[in-house]
């Protein structure tokens, strides 16, 4: 277990006058890459609380035993590390049950209700923050563990309620379980979207008044951006296409990446326009069918896997790409959009779930059901320069207002409020700003 630091007695510069030091504990009990977007959300929040020094705070991030690595970089300042022992394992299979099943897992419960599958109960804290002296827990992932602490919770999203078929009947019952009790215990219900609020408040039952809406940053703002010569090295490592558009996504079935097959094959056979297709992101089992799929319709010539990258590759990846193009059929916000358009590139997404809102009118919109309005987005996007200039220039504008510094100072106004101590005036104009009042 890493040291906790001692409690400091002088304020911070700018802190507010009286006001007593708090310990916030986040949860980032990940294992970096495969911890997906939440895990780059915990360092965008590392990142910004880390160059918080105006206040009087202490952040201990709760990590897995031997598994910060991936974190380490991020955290200094007022922020350190708490090491949780002897649960990585446990971690991960929670993880994993909360998350999708393997195609044959799947099958195999899906026809057994969750009575007979048994569901785990609602984890307990192990008493390692309490014993810290921490004041608030701050919950980033989904999962999380009940304590007397007050605390933050993010659900995230409730996916599994709409497109359940993507879910065992165990995944679901534990996320309906699980989600409902430590949304109950939290002091506050944080969410990314507006269209997220309304779907937590209507399927969770939490009161419209708990759950505030706090954007996330795009997760590469806290990543330095790749010299020219560092992306010519990274391009020819991955192999990359001279032009391309890209997906970065894990290949999760409602990331829905056979569409960008079918509207590939589509282009080329009706229209003769080929334009290169390049992923990102962990492989999961869904990807082969992907594979299949391209061979079997003649594109995958068009289309390059990079697997897993480092935050400073994808960097380059969307520097040197010509646009993003997202047909999720899910999304309570979308990391690549915000991200798309820090990189200064267009995009285009669907018109499902938060996208729309986040997307407004600086991306092409779509149905990600319909092979022809896939197909015709990725037409606009490789063949009109001028459109790629106007939908970039519009990105950078609407992303410009969230940054990791604005983030994590609105995270530290609720903390404050949560724990009861005593709020600044920017505090105070943070958390009425982002409830929309």
């Amino acid at each position: 277990m890493s040291e906790v630091p001692a409690r400091r007695q002088a304020s911070g510069a700018g802190a507010p006058s009286g006001r007593r030091e708090l310990r916030v504990a986040i949860d980032a009990r990940l294992t970096g890459g495969e911890g997906g977007g939440v895990a780059s959300v915990v360092l965008g929040l590392a990142y910004g609380l880390s160059r918080l020094t105006d206040g009087d705070e202490e952040y201990l991030f709760l990590v897995l035993e031997g598994r910060d690595a991936w974190l380490r970089s991020y955290v200094s300042g007022p922020c350190r590390t708490l090491e949780q022992r002897g649960v990585s394992d446990t971690a991960r299979r929670l993880k994993d049950r909360i998350g999708y099943a393997a195609p044959m897992a799947r099958a195999a419960w899906q026809h057994l209700p969750a009575r007979v599958t048994g569901v785990p109960e609602v984890p307990h804290s192990t008493g390692l923050v309490e014993a810290a002296g921490v004041d608030i827990v701050h919950f980033v992932a989904q999962g999380a563990f009940l304590t007397s602490l007050p605390s933050i919770y993010h659900p995230h999203d409730l996916q599994h309620v709409h497109l359940p078929q993507f879910f065992s009947p165990k995944a679901r019952a534990i996320r309906e379980r699980h989600y409902k009790a430590f949304a109950d215990q939290a002091a506050m219900v944080a969410v990314a979207s507006t269209w997220t609020k309304r779907d937590v408040e209507r399927h969770l039952g939490i009161a419209d008044s708990k759950i505030v809406v706090v954007p996330w940053a795009p997760p590469l703002a806290a990543v330095p951006e790749p010299t020219p010569d560092e992306r010519i090295a990274i391009a020819g490592r991955l192999r990359l296409p001279a032009r391309y558009l890209m997906y970065p996504a894990r290949t999760w079935p409602h990331k829905n990446h056979a569409v960008l097959i079918d509207a590939a094959s589509l282009l080329r056979r009706r229209h003769g326009i080929e334009a290169p297709l390049v992923f990102t992101g962990h492989r999961t089992p869904e990807a082969r069918a992907v594979d299949a799929r391209a061979r079997r319709l003649g594109v995958d010539d068009l289309v390059t896997w990079t697997g897993f990258l480092d935050p400073r590759e994808l960097r380059a990846v969307y520097a040197l790409s010509e646009g993003v193009i997202i047909p999720s059929l899910f999304e309570a916000a979308s990391a690549p959009l915000w991200e798309a358009w820090l990189a200064g590139k267009p995009a285009a997404c669907s018109n499902v779930t938060s996208l729309p809102e986040q997307a407004g009118d600086a991306a092409i919109v779509f149905d990600p059901a319909s092979v022809d309005a896939v197909a015709d987005a990725i037409a606009k996007l490789w063949t009109s320069e001028d459109l790629r200039i106007t939908l970039a220039r519009r990105g950078v504008q609407r992303v410009g207002a969230f940054t990791w510094d604005r983030t994590a100072r609105t995270f530290r106004a609720h903390y404050r409020r949560i724990a009861g101590a005593a709020v600044s005036d920017e505090d105070a104009d943070l958390m009425a700003a982002e409830a929309g009042i």
